[in-house]
C-alpha cells in the first residue's frame, strides 16, 4: 500500500515565457527550490497553477516536467480536472506512466448535479483508473461532494485514497474526518484553505494543499510542524501572519495573480497570464506588488522596497484585515491611481 498523503502540497504556479509558452527552465528552478524549502509535495494543474488556461497537451507536459523534476523527492499529485469521465480517465493514464503519486479529480463542473450522479461520477472513474485518486471538492466551483458520498466511495473503492477539501469549513472537515476515518484509517483530508491551516490541523486533518506555499512554502511548512509537534500558540501566531499575506494575495488581484506576483518576489519569472489584463489591471498589479513586498520583508524573506513600507498600525491579530486595506490604499494614491 502506498504512503498516506501528508504534510503541506504545493498546487504550483507555471511560469510562461514571454511568447506565452510553458517556461520549462523555469519550472523546473521553481519545482525544485519549493522541495528545497521543505514542502511535502508538488500538485500540478491546480486551480492556482491555471488548468483550464492550458490545453490537453499542455497539461501533461506540465505533469512530465514536475515528475521529471521531483525525481521521487515527494509525491506528485497530478490535477485531473477534466470535464468528462473519458478524459479523466486518459489523464489518469498518462500521470501513473509518468510516476505522478495520484489524480486529484475535481467533482464534475459546469452542471450542478445530484449526490447520487456526483457518486456515480466518481465510482466509474475509481473503478477503472490505474492510479490512486483524490477527490476535490470545490462547491464554488463544482458539484459539492457530501458526506455521504465521500463516506460511500471511501468504503467502496481502495483507490480513492483521500480529499482536498476547499471549503474552509471547520465543522465540515469534522463531519468528514468523523464519517470515514473509523472506515479508512489511510483516508488523507487535506485542506485548500490556508487562511484556516492551522485550526484544521488541530482538528485532526492531515495537511493541505496552500497557493501561499507557492511564496512562503517556509511558513506553511512551519505551521504544519507546529502543530504537529503540538504547539499551536506559536503555530496561530504564524497563522495570523500567513493571514495577512493571504487576503492581500487573495483579495485585490484576479487569482491567482497576487500569488504569482509574490512568488516573483522570491526570485522567479512567471511572465504574464495567459488571462488578458487592462492597463489598469496591470498598474494595480505594480502598486499592490510593493504591498507584498512589505509583507514578506516583515518575514524576512526578502528586502523592503527602497522607498520603504508604510507605518504599521500595531493593531491586534483580528483588525489585521483593515491593516492591508489601508496599505493597499496608501500605495495606490502614491502612484496617484485613487
Amino acid at each position: 500500500m502506498s504512503a498516506k498523503l501528508e504534510g503541506i502540497f504545493t498546487p504550483t504556479l507555471v511560469p510562461l515565457d514571454e511568447r506565452g509558452r510553458i517556461d520549462e527552465p523555469e519550472l523546473r528552478r521553481f519545482i525544485s527550490w519549493l522541495i528545497e524549502r521543505g514542502v511535502h509535495g508538488v500538485y500540478p494543474n491546480g486551480s492556482t497553477g491555471e488548468f483550464t488556461r492550458f490545453n490537453a497537451e499542455e497539461r501533461r507536459r506540465i505533469v512530465q516536467i514536475v515528475c521529471d523534476e521531483a525525481r521521487g523527492r515527494v509525491p506528485v499529485l497530478a490535477g485531473a480536472a477534466e470535464a468528462n469521465v473519458k478524459e479523466t480517465l486518459d489523464a489518469c493514464e498518462a500521470y501513473a506512466a509518468m510516476g505522478a503519486r495520484a489524480a486529484a479529480i475535481v467533482s464534475p463542473f459546469y452542471f450542478r448535479l445530484t449526490a447520487e450522479s456526483v457518486y456515480a461520477y466518481f465510482a466509474e472513474i475509481a473503478a477503472r483508473s490505474p492510479i490512486d485518486i483524490t477527490l476535490y471538492n470545490i462547491p464554488a466551483f463544482a458539484s459539492p461532494i457530501d458526506v455521504p458520498t465521500i463516506r460511500r466511495l471511501a468504503g467502496e473503492f481502495p483507490r480513492v485514497t483521500g480529499i482536498k477539501d476547499s471549503t474552509g469549513d471547520l465543522a465540515f472537515m469534522m463531519r468528514m474526518i468523523s464519517a470515514v476515518r473509523p472506515l479508512r484509517p489511510d483516508f488523507s483530508f487535506l485542506t485548500g484553505w490556508e487562511a484556516v491551516l492551522a485550526p484544521m490541523l488541530l482538528i485532526g486533518c492531515d495537511g493541505g494543499t496552500h497557493a501561499s506555499s507557492n511564496a512562503v512554502p517556509e511558513v506553511t511548512r512551519r505551521i504544519y510542524d507546529l502543530c504537529r509537534a503540538g504547539n499551536y500558540a506559536e503555530a496561530m501566531q504564524w497563522q495570523y501572519r500567513i493571514l495577512e499575506l493571504f487576503d492581500v494575495m487573495i483579495g485585490p488581484f484576479e487569482f491567482p495573480d497576487g500569488f504569482r506576483a509574490a512568488a516573483e518576489l522570491r526570485g522567479f519569472r512567471f511572465g504574464r497570464s495567459r488571462q488578458p489584463q487592462t492597463g489598469a489591471q496591470r498598474a494595480d498589479r505594480a502598486a499592490l506588488a510593493k504591498v507584498l513586498q512589505c509583507i514578506l520583508a516583515d518575514f524576512a524573506l526578502v528586502a523592503p522596497p527602497p522607498e520603504g513600507c508604510p507605518p504599521r498600525t500595531g493593531q491586534p491579530p483580528q483588525d489585521k484585515l483593515g491593516q492591508v486595506v489601508f496599505e493597499v490604499m496608501h500605495e495606490l494614491e502614491k502612484r496617484g491611481l485613487i
